[in-house]
């Protein structure tokens, strides 16, 4: 029946696709991603609340895993992945994906459907009460990612689900959620769009704005990105530069020295 669907899933209003010019196709999606972004702009409550709570399990010592499969895997190891370069902190956010590493870049059949699978890789990374793990489901009842969260929610590990449906089972299965009522997709089914979109959304505010409230984050630079390449070098003297009201060459020969933005800026400012 249509009605045990997740709104994810069932037809929207767009229909005989085929037809359409490759502009009209454009502008129809645009107006579909529009609705993903007031989606999540409704969540700023929740998303302040599930935030701080999380921030508190990790400024002692804990971490934060994401599962998911599918996009919403790869989604997750996506922001997962740049928090390193992007803040200089390693081991925070660890992204799993149902089907392990190699489903990152292709299907693995099956592997969302496996309850046990999502705890195995829990339990592989040791996870404990002082971690939280966000499960991230378009349609809201993925197993790997329901089993995942049930277990870590009797083991005393803040649960967040991140989904597209209300009534899925992963709201059930975790303590808090942040729902992003996307609704209907422009192609049925297709949750790596609207719904993508908007988990995309979710996780740069979740994990940006822990990682401000760690500290790595001064007025709005990123003091502690990795200089890992010429462009980051550039990006890190211009805040030098910025931030201390001094020459590019000054900034970019401090920064050299000291090795990060954060360092140049506090060695300036230690010499007077």
């Amino acid at each position: 029946m249509q009605d045990a669907l997740s709104p994810t899933e069932q037809p929207g209003r767009w229909d005989h696709l085929e037809d359409m010019s490759a502009e009209d196709i454009a502008a129809a999606m645009s107006a579909c991603d529009l609705e993903a972004v007031q989606a999540v702009a409704k969540l700023h409550g929740v998303m302040g609340e599930v935030t701080a709570l999380a921030l508190e399990r990790v400024m002692r010592g804990g971490r934060v895993f994401y599962l998911g499969a599918g996009t919403s895997g790869r989604l997750g190891i996506l922001d997962a992945s740049e928090i390193p370069p992007t803040f200089g902190a390693h081991g925070i956010f660890i992204g799993l994906i149902a089907g392990g590493d190699s489903a990152i870049r292709q299907a693995v059949e099956g592997a969302e459907d496996d309850a046990e699978g999502g705890i195995r890789d829990l339990k592989a990374h040791s996870a404990s009460a002082h971690d939280v793990v966000v499960g991230i489901a378009a349609s809201g009842r993925t197993p790997y990612v329901v089993g995942a969260l049930r277990w870590a929610r009797e083991q005393g590990i803040l649960t967040v689900a991140m989904t597209s449906n209300a009534k899925g089972a992963v709201v059930a299965a975790a303590e808090h959620a942040l729902v992003a009522e996307t609704g209907p997709e422009f192609v049925t089914g297709s949750t790596r769009l609207k719904a993508g979109t908007a988990q995309k959304l979710m996780l740069n505010q979740l994990s940006t704005g822990i990682m401000i409230g760690r500290g790595h984050v001064k007025g709005n630079r990123m003091v502690d990105m990795q200089l890992a390449n010429a462009k980051l070098v550039e990006r890190g003297s211009r805040m030098v530069s910025e931030a201390l009201g001094i020459s590019m060459d000054r900034a970019r020969v401090l920064l050299t020295e000291s090795g990060s933005v954060r360092k140049a800026i506090d060695t300036f400012a230690a010499r007077g």
